[in-house]
């Protein structure tokens, strides 16, 4: 039987409501569609059940799996923009839990998913990456936890309201802070991994709580802007946080491409984790539908196969804590802070 999975960030839940957003913000958002070749059939990425992308209900199988469904709101989206956008994202995820009701359900808390797990169903999470509607109304962070949002990022890869993505050097801005602090009050854990260095920094200074990065790798293992170093995974590990490993092809190998990226890259970075204490922080965090995986990770499919690899290398405690439980973990521990 294969283990429970708990994955940690996709970017499924765009690629299947984009082509019903309204006009101006598809445009805003700057493409007409959002996963490649999804022109060609644009009816086949829009439905959960059954598609083309990395994720489905189909591909999952009879695979237990929690699945963190993030809206991604881009960076050119204004803050009120990113408000409507999230709402439409996550009504069209709501909308495909309702209509899989006998095969889904959708988490309105953490204290959901474990059970929806051990009974082997799909668990819909949702989060956001790069919550910038928050600029325009701090009220939100209580609403969308209200709605069910567990976790948020404050920003993508560009300088933003609340903060700066990799590519630029600010750290959190003013509104940033009372954001964190907003989230922490209202149970929302902070996922930290699109914030560049300086922005690490300030949230390991006014944190209270446990905080994820949901889909980032180690830097000394591949040294993209990306990834974690070692000192920020310490940090997250002694907060009581969780790291998704990412399967991105570029954060996991110099140079990587799909073709060539391979298990031992992949395990590189598990194993580098485990050296620095992190039996217990290691999740999934696949990014799918949001970049280019290795071949041999390309969709939900290949996850009986890619257990099979961990367990043979790390054994079934470890693979089972790496799969799922961490995640469980964490986010039981956000919610009981």
């Amino acid at each position: 039987m294969a283990y429970p999975v708990f994955d940690l960030h996709c970017d499924t839940a765009d690629r299947l409501a984009w082509q019903t957003l309204p006009a101006d913000l598809r445009a805003a958002g700057g493409r007409d569609f959002y996963g490649p070749g999804d022109e060609a059939d644009p009816g086949a990425c829009r439905e959960l059940a059954r598609n083309r992308c990395h994720l489905s209900l189909e591909a999952v199988g009879a695979t237990p799996w929690a699945q963190c469904l993030a809206c991604y709101v881009p960076d050119e989206l204004s803050p009120e923009q990113a408000a409507r956008f999230c709402d439409h994202v996550f009504a069209h995820a709501e909308a495909q839990a309702e209509k899989n009701a006998d095969a889904v359900t959708l988490a309105r808390s953490a204290a959901d998913v474990r059970p929806a797990l051990a009974s082997g169903r799909f668990v819909a999470v949702r989060t956001i990456e790069n919550a910038r509607m928050f600029a325009a109304d701090l009220g939100l962070v209580t609403a969308l936890a209200g709605r069910g949002v567990l976790m948020a990022s404050l920003t993508w890869n560009a300088a933003g309201p609340l903060a700066s993505g990799h590519d630029s050097h600010a750290g959190l801005s003013p509104i940033g802070a009372s954001a964190l602090a907003e989230m922490e009050r209202a149970g929302m854990a902070l996922d930290v991994s699109h914030l560049n260095d300086e922005g690490f920094a300030d949230v390991c200074r006014l944190a209270r709580r446990p905080f994820a990065a949901s889909h980032s790798n180690a830097r000394a293992v591949c040294g993209h802007p990306r990834n974690l170093t070692d000192d920020q995974f310490r940090e997250i590990r002694d907060c009581g946080g969780v790291v998704g490993l990412n399967y991105c092809c570029r954060f996991l190998a110099d140079d990587g491409a799909p073709e060539t990226v391979t298990f031992d890259d992949v395990a590189a970075h598990v194993e580098h984790w485990l050296d620095l204490g992190g039996e217990d922080v290691v999740a999934l965090g696949s990014d799918f539908d949001g970049c280019d995986v290795p071949a041999f990770l390309n969709g939900a499919q290949t996850m009986p196969s890619f257990q099979a690899l961990l367990d043979f290398r790390f054994g079934e405690t470890v693979a089972r804590k790496l799969c799922a439980e961490n995640a469980l973990a964490f986010f039981e521990r956000v919610a009981a802070a």
